[in-house]
């Protein structure tokens, strides 16, 4: 492949990558998914020498059209997962300013992710490239194999069932980042010192705790439902595993996240969902084929 070629795909790879990220909730299939465009191209350009008019709307089009396709797979794949599916943690380069990173936590975090599988895959393509990544209807059109018209009906409807879904989760608008980081400080510091009631007390009566375990075994068959149960779990953890267990917080999914280290491996990753100044919701990621692309956070 040209040089000139070459820089224009690195250039559009990040949009790529974006793109197949939103779709499958995994980091290796979008990394994957890119690699794929690009062969694709290579094949197209430098095997036929065909001339493409548009590179980066035709590499958009061919990464969406194969996410389309992988996610109808995955989630057959789904249906036979142990236990509850959750999203991988997500590592990227911090906002350059506070309106980005809304932007950019609304856009991948999990509370998102998982919201839009109320969609089917072509559905979730035709939303993602119109109301996140701003793209023209033709080009939403020909990603999704329709007519213009019929595109702007699939997006409209999917936005309608994106509202319709967000509403029955009682979503709310999250507190400011600073307080959520505040908040997961405390929480932090209740953990390691083993305080039962300043950890129940930064929880939610109904709060939940859902957790992906993949592989592992034992794990929770079902969610764990209310704040004292989730504290006694914490609890469990600090009186287990002392100081062999450190915590840290850091950005995932363009939100405050706790990680949770064992020894020095990296056991755990967990995100919140926050309501009226306490925790709602705890997502637990303990899969360790989803936790591999973050060793680099162990430090």
């Amino acid at each position: 492949m040209s040089i000139a070629n070459e820089e224009l795909f690195m250039r559009v790879r990040p949009r790529l990558v974006a793109i197949g990220y939103r779709m499958l909730a995994s980091v290796q299939e979008a990394e994957d998914l890119a690699q794929d465009a690009w062969l694709r191209w290579y094949e197209e350009t430098e095997a036929t020498e065909v001339e493409i008019a548009n590179p980066e709307a035709w590499l958009v089009t061919v990464t969406t059209r194969m996410a389309i396709d992988r996610l109808r797979a995955a989630k057959i794949r789904r249906e036979e997962y142990p236990g509850l599916w959750l999203p991988e943690p997500l590592s990227m380069a911090e906002p350059t300013t506070p309106e980005k990173a809304r932007e950019l936590a609304d856009d991948v975090s999990f509370a998102f992710l998982l919201l839009l599988d109320c969609l089917s895959p072509e559905a979730r393509a035709a939303f993602l490239l119109r109301e996140v990544f701003e793209a023209e209807y033709d080009q939403v059109a020909a990603a999704i194999g329709k007519s213009e018209a019929a595109a702007r009906q699939v997006v409209h409807r999917a936005k309608q069932r994106v509202a319709r879904a967000r509403s029955s989760t009682g979503s709310r608008a999250p507190p400011r980042r600073q307080e959520q980081l505040d908040l997961l400080r405390r929480l932090v510091q209740a953990i390691s010192q083993g305080d039962f009631s300043g950890i129940q007390a930064l929880l939610e009566e109904e709060a939940q705790l859902l957790s992906d375990f993949g592989d592992i075994v034992p794990r929770l068959g079902k969610p764990l439902v209310g704040g004292r149960r989730i504290a006694q779990l914490y609890l469990a953890s600090h009186l287990r595993h002392g100081t062999n267990m450190r915590l840290d917080l850091t950005k995932l999914n363009g939100e405050w996240a706790l990680l949770r280290y064992v020894g020095d491996a990296l056991d755990s990753v967990q995100m919140f969902e926050f309501r009226e100044g306490r925790i709602a919701r705890v997502r637990l990621q303990r899969n360790p084929a989803k936790l591999v692309h973050l060793v680099h956070l162990v430090h």
